[in-house]
């Protein structure tokens, strides 16, 4: 059996459960059932790019097979250059396709169409880290305003000299995981700190984790067993500053499955004026947290099987260096250097990810090969 052949069979079979999801989520019995529902619509959109890719590389090979035909039968020299360019096209386009379709049939990581809850805290430097650290929030909140997604702050506790000595917020949007994820470990800057008196260069860390958001599906949580605290808070604006206790701070003694071991988790929210919003937020946050904890044996697992990491493990490893004197950016997980540090600090960082979501392809398949 061919490869084509084999490659076409399972595509066929893909066509298939998309053309069956695509009837059964407009079933009132389904949609009735929101955890069923929401897990077909999840598969749905995830077999919606290979199903496309699927009917293209079908009309490719029939436009071959018909365009062979042609030129075995047909005298007409102008139907048979017809054929002849129609054949050259066919088959310059099928190694390409035949890559994506490859790549597209690798199971994708469940969590990157999820949303996303990133902690940015300043590590080793002192304010400068701090400084470094709100650096890093407002480059990730200016690229996610080019992404078209929301980024709201759930607390964050600022730097003596500016900045913040750490920041979570939470991003919504279309596969924010997915790009996101790629962002998680610690980040180092090399510049003359604005308190340096003597023009010397410091370097300091910012360290960042971004956390795919769970459902509440994904985890259990005996929300009987949670302790609520309120405190005052001065919210959006700082208008209602010692006036009310709408900041919330819940703790939860959580046991880990993979370890046996419990503690205690801590979660504070002062994101809006809104005590049961904030109850809420923090509620996620917890979910989320127990979400990732409970998943590192997969990121283990996963992490076993690759050479290099790129966008899960040790999110202790250094990753990228920002290195002002030079105006370059250097990530170290696949040695890429750009030369626009100010417009990268401005958000504009696609280039990177790119570089990355390419190198990452690129182990998945050999991964799937194996």
């Amino acid at each position: 059996m061919s490869e084509q052949t084999t490659l076409l069979e399972k595509l066929e079979g893909l066509l298939i459960r998309f053309e069956e999801i695509g009837t059964l989520i407009t079933d009132p019995a389904v949609i009735g059932d929101m955890k069923r529902f929401v897990k077909l619509t999840k598969e749905y959109r995830d077999l919606e790019k290979i199903s496309e890719a699927a009917k293209r590389y079908k009309q490719i090979l029939n436009g071959i097979e018909e365009s062979r035909r042609l030129l075995e039968t047909e005298n007409d020299p102008e139907m048979r250059d017809m054929a002849k360019e129609e054949l050259d096209s066919c088959t310059s386009q099928l190694p390409q396709l035949e890559e994506e379709i490859k790549l597209l049939l690798v199971p994708a990581d469940p969590e990157d169409s999820k949303n996303a809850i990133v902690e940015i805290r300043g590590g080793t430097g002192g304010d400068e880290a701090a400084i470094f650290a709100g650096d890093l929030f407002r480059m990730y909140a200016k690229y996610c305003e080019t992404k078209g997604w929301k980024a709201e702050v759930s607390s964050y506790s600022e730097g003596a000299s500016g900045g913040y000595k750490e920041i979570i917020f939470t991003v919504s949007g279309d596969n924010v995981y997915g790009t996101l994820k790629y962002e998680s470990g610690v980040h180092r800057v090399q510049r003359v700190p604005a308190t340096e008196t003597q023009g010397r260069v410091h370097t300091s860390a910012a360290t960042v984790a971004v956390l795919p958001e769970a459902e509440e599906f994904d985890v259990e949580i005996n929300e009987g067993e949670i302790k609520w605290d309120t405190f005052r808070s001065s919210g959006a604006g700082g208008q209602n500053v010692n006036k009310v206790e709408s900041g919330v701070r819940l703790r939860y003694i959580w046991k880990n499955p993979n370890t046996g071991v419990s503690e205690e988790i801590l979660i504070e929210c002062t994101e809006t004026r809104d005590q049961p919003k904030n109850k809420e937020r923090a509620l996620s946050r917890l979910r989320s947290f127990i979400y990732d904890k409970e998943h590192q044996k997969y990121i283990d697992d996963i992490a076993s099987r690759r050479k290099t990491m790129v966008s899960t493990g040790d999110r202790s490893a250094k990753i990228r260096t920002y290195n002002y004197p030079q105006g370059r950016i250097t990530d170290h997980r696949i040695n890429y250097t750009i030369y626009n540090l100010p417009a990268f600090m401005n958000g504009d960082i696609q280039d990177c990810i790119d570089h990355l979501i390419v190198a990452e392809n690129a182990e998945r398949l050999k991964e799937s090969e194996l």
